[in-house]
């Protein structure tokens, strides 16, 4: 009888240790599955935080470029880069002419080392507008610039010297610049004495003209095969452009 009062204790504790070893057991286990999986689902929304904004990065807000004209830009860019259409792929040059011309709105900029090359000058088509260009055509004899999508081509000399083809890449947008002669040039009608005299620069037929001091430079930097973007806050463009679609970008 004496036996039995020992053992029932013994029996009474040895039951509720392992009873509580199991618990605690199971409790580390789902502790270690929850860490693990919390650990899985927010380590990408740490990386994607931790990507660099560009735009901020380079301060580009600060020499004025519209942060729609460069987002906009950067998603046409990776569309013709992974069509094997950019040989020359570390650089993009962005026209923005939500600026009047009056504002140095050709911004050059080097994505390798994330620096602006070149922030100058350039013309419109007199066909667009005085000041602002807010008249956009693909049409020959329209004198009117031309917004979208370009590759840089070769460089020739030709009546304005030293200058580069442009070669339109948006059907019904900019595809006849070629045909139309549109191209990137010097003109001595592109200066900031004119600006200080008549508030505006000078217009060309069409062509991004840029000041003679620089366009060697800038010309060289960006030919054979560079992104160029011409951007406009324009509806109508953007209603037809494909480049900017999302579900035209490569997965």
């Amino acid at each position: 009888m004496k036996k039995k009062q020992v053992i029932k204790p013994l029996v009474f504790a040895f039951t509720v240790c392992v009873f509580a070893f199991l618990i605690t057991t199971f409790s580390s286990i789902d502790k270690s599955s929850a860490s693990a999986y919390k650990a899985t689902t927010t380590t990408p929304a740490a990386d994607s935080i931790q990507q660099p904004d560009l735009y901020a990065e380079m301060g580009l807000d600060s020499l004025g470029l519209s942060e729609e004209a460069f987002d906009n830009a950067m998603v046409g860019y990776e569309k013709l880069n992974s069509e094997g259409k950019l040989k020359n792929d570390k650089v993009i040059s962005i026209i923005d002419f939500s600026l009047p011309s009056s504002k140095k709105r050709l911004f050059v900029i080097d994505l390798q080392n994330k620096i602006v090359l070149f922030n100058t000058l350039v013309s419109h088509g007199r066909g667009s507008g005085t000041l602002n260009a807010n008249a956009f055509s693909n049409q020959p004899n329209s004198f009117k610039s031309s917004l979208g999508f370009f590759v840089t081509g070769n460089t020739y000399m030709g009546q304005h010297g030293y200058s580069l083809r442009l070669l339109g890449e948006e059907r019904g947008i900019n595809d006849n610049a070629l045909a139309r002669g549109i191209v990137m040039h010097s003109a001595n009608y592109v200066n900031e004495a004119l600006v200080k005299t008549q508030g505006y620069i000078g217009r060309s037929l069409g062509c991004p003209a840029i000041p003679e001091f620089i366009h060697k430079k800038v010309i060289e930097r960006i030919r054979n095969g560079s992104c160029l973007f011409l951007y406009s806050p324009d509806k109508a463009y953007s209603m037809r452009t494909r480049l900017l679609e999302k579900d035209t970008l490569a997965s």
